[in-house]
């Protein structure tokens, strides 16, 4: 996949949701869509994918109309924030389900299945099941099963709000690592302003279904391009750091 692109993204349901959204990815970048609740982001997440339909406006993938296409021929995969785990299979059968689909091998689904838990930490649950561990290795093992079927886009929807701040920065570092080892673009929507600029090559800045502002995090801090972005970024970043040299006596 060389480019995602956007273009003239409409999306209306009793009132428009989104409004007129173009934007482009490109092969192998981390991208966010950052807002807040009710923006127009997770709409657009599942437009992506094609979970959902535009009103108009058309998605395309290396300059070709995908706009239409099934979910299951677009070469993405999804993360949840619910995870969306098989309750009823172990850690290594959650993996193996649809690699076995894929490669009709069982040794060869196993091999690969176990490639991907050590990627992401969880080799040694691969025989728990989905209750008995905590948010942050079920979101491990989401990942881990998304990434097995080596899509070449992965969206993923606010996958860390359900967890706790040590389990964020530690899932955090283990997704940029993930990304930098196979080069996936990764499409990345949070509401969490240090989450985005923390992962990401560039942000994309949403707000009541408009964009904002899309550059990279240190363009935006240093050139907010609206009111809103200084308020909703900069401030926020900017009183976060210093509550932190606050409580710790270190200056960021």
């Amino acid at each position: 996949m060389g480019k995602l692109q956007a273009e003239n993204i409409v999306k209306v349901y009793n009132t428009t949701v989104l409004n007129n959204i173009s934007f482009e990815v490109m092969n192998g970048e981390f991208f966010s869509i950052l807002g807040p609740s009710g923006c127009g982001k997770t709409t657009l997440l599942k437009i992506l994918i094609g979970i959902e339909k535009p009103t108009s406006g058309v998605i395309k993938c290396d300059e070709q109309d995908i706009t239409a296409l099934d979910p299951s021929k677009r070469k993405m995969g999804i993360v949840f924030q619910n995870y969306a785990l098989f309750p009823n299979m172990t850690v290594l059968n959650n993996i193996m389900y649809p690699l076995n689909i894929k490669y009709k091998n069982k040794q060869i689904a196993e091999e690969k299945s176990m490639e991907f838990l050590r990627m992401v930490k969880m080799e040694d649950h691969s025989n728990k099941y989905p209750h008995q561990l905590s948010g942050g290795q079920q979101q491990r093992v989401a990942i881990a099963r998304t990434i097995s079927l080596q899509p070449e886009v992965i969206l993923f929807d606010e996958p860390m709000s359900a967890l706790d701040a040590d389990n964020r920065l530690s899932l955090r570092r283990e997704l940029k690592k993930i990304q930098q080892q196979l080069h996936t673009t990764m499409i990345y929507v949070t509401h969490d302003q240090e989450e985005a600029f923390s992962l990401s090559d560039r942000v994309m800045i949403m707000n009541s279904g408009n964009i904002e502002q899309i550059d990279t995090p240190n363009n935006i801090f240093n050139h907010p391009a609206s009111d809103y972005v200084k308020k909703f970024v900069c401030d926020h970043l900017t009183e976060k750091v210093s509550s932190i040299e606050k409580c710790t006596g270190i200056n960021l």
